[in-house]
C-alpha cells in the first residue's frame, strides 16, 4: 500500500480549510484597506534592523535584478531599490499597492516596477521581465498551488530563490483559535506551515538551506477604536455583536505603553533558499 504523502495536495487542503473557515471574512480585505497598509509600513519602519538583516542575507550586487513577490507597501522593495539595479514588485492588495506607489514617489525611486496581481495570476511572459538574479517571497506564500508557484519562481530566476514562512503557532493563530468559536461558531483552521513547504521542495528535488529564528513585533494604536478598526477584517468581526466581542477581547489583551495601546506578537520564522540555476 502506497502511503506516500502528496505534500502539495496537503498544502492545498490546509489552504482550503483555512479559506472555508474564513469564508465570511476574506482576510485579504485587511490589506485592501489603505489605512491598514499604511500602518503596516509604519510598523516595518520601527524595525529596520530586521529589514537590514533580511537584505544582508541575500546575494545582492549593484547590478542585481530582483523580483519581490508579495511586496506589500515596499518594506523591502524600497530600501532594496537603493542597492540594486532593478526591482519588480508583485502585490495583489489594493491598499498595499497604493502605499507602495506613494512610497516610490516620496522617495523618488525610479527603478521599481509594480505588478498589481496575485502571483498565481502573473504571466511571466507579459507581466515580468525575466530573468531575475534574486527572486523572493517574504511571508507571502498564501498560494493554493504552492508547487506551481515555486516552479514559476524558479523559471524566472537565473540565481537565487528565497522563501520566508512560519513554523508552529504564531501569536495570531493563538488569538484566532480563541476568537473564532465565539465570533463565528466554528473552529479556526490554521494554514500550512514550514514543514509542509520544506517537503514540497524536497519532492521537487530541491534541498534548500534552512534558517530558523524567533521574531517579535508590536502593533501600536492610539486608542481602542483604532485597534478595533485594524483587527475587524482580520477576525471578520463586522456585526455589532461581533464588534463587541472583539472590543472586549482587545481590552484584555492590549497593553498600555507610553500613552498607546500595544499588541505584542511573536512567531517562529523560517528562511529557505537555494540557487535556482542548479535545478
Amino acid at each position: 500500500m502506497d502511503t506516500k504523502i502528496d505534500w502539495n495536495e496537503l498544502w492545498k487542503e490546509k489552504m482550503e480549510l483555512q479559506s472555508k473557515a474564513q469564508l465570511s471574512t476574506d482576510c485579504s480585505n485587511m490589506w485592501k484597506n489603505k489605512e491598514n497598509a499604511r500602518r503596516f509600513w509604519e510598523m516595518s519602519q520601527e524595525n529596520k534592523d530586521r529589514i537590514e538583516k533580511t537584505l544582508a542575507g541575500m546575494v545582492l550586487t549593484p547590478e542585481s535584478r530582483v523580483l519581490d513577490i508579495g511586496a506589500g507597501p515596499g518594506s523591502l522593495a524600497v530600501p532594496l531599490a537603493e542597492r540594486v539595479a532593478h526591482v519588480t514588485a508583485v502585490e495583489p492588495a489594493e491598499g498595499m499597492v497604493e502605499v507602495l506607489k506613494q512610497n516610490i514617489e516620496t522617495y523618488g525611486i525610479g527603478n521599481i516596477d509594480c505588478v498589481y496581481k496575485d502571483w498565481e495570476a502573473v504571466d511571466a511572459g507579459s507581466d515580468l521581465c525575466p530573468p531575475y538574479d534574486v527572486v523572493f517571497a517574504s511571508y507571502s506564500l498564501g498560494m493554493k498551488d504552492i508547487r506551481a508557484s515555486i516552479q514559476k519562481m524558479i523559471d524566472v530566476s537565473s540565481g537565487y530563490v528565497y522563501l520566508y514562512w512560519f513554523a508552529g503557532d504564531t501569536s495570531w493563530d493563538i488569538h484566532s483559535r480563541k476568537l473564532w468559536p465565539i465570533l463565528h461558531g466554528c473552529e479556526y483552521s490554521q494554514g500550512p506551515k514550514a514543514d509542509v513547504l520544506y517537503n514540497v521542495l524536497y519532492d521537487m528535488g530541491i534541498y534548500p538551506d534552512v534558517k530558523v529564528f524567533p521574531f517579535e513585533h508590536k502593533n501600536r494604536f492610539e486608542n481602542l477604536e483604532e485597534a478595533l478598526g485594524h483587527f475587524k477584517p482580520q477576525y471578520a468581526a463586522f456585526s455589532p455583536e461581533q464588534e463587541e466581542i472583539l472590543r472586549s477581547y482587545l481590552e484584555k489583551v492590549l497593553e498600555k505603553e507610553n500613552g498607546a495601546l500595544v499588541q505584542k506578537g511573536w512567531s517562529t520564522r523560517v528562511k529557505m533558499w537555494w540557487k535556482a540555476s542548479t535545478f
